[in-house]
């Protein structure tokens, strides 16, 4: 039986964030902005959405007069990522 996939990570740009983050401790916005391609309002948005789930953590402060955002993988963030992939798994899986 299929289980259904996570509304909050099978949007692209979600989905992309989680998978950049997953891998590292931290990431500064600009640097996501720039992996993923996203405009500044578009990944503003979808960061925010993030958050709100519970899936990640934003911090933000100044870096020599200049805005910084930081936005770190949450525990909650790293299971349903794992529970998204395992479940992905089991729609590309053929059985015989």
């Amino acid at each position: 039986m299929f289980k259904e996939l996570d509304p909050i990570l099978h949007s692209q740009l979600r989905l992309a964030v989680i998978s950049l983050l997953i891998s590292v401790k931290e990431a500064e916005f600009n640097y996501l902005k720039e992996k993923t391609k996203a405009s500044s309002g578009n990944l503003s948005v979808q960061l925010q959405k993030l958050k709100e789930a519970g899936y990640i953590e934003i911090e933000k402060s100044f870096k020599d007069n200049f805005p910084l955002t930081t936005c770190k993988i949450s525990n909650a963030g790293i299971e349903a990522f794992e529970n998204y992939v395992k479940n992905l798994k089991q729609y590309i899986q053929v059985k015989k």
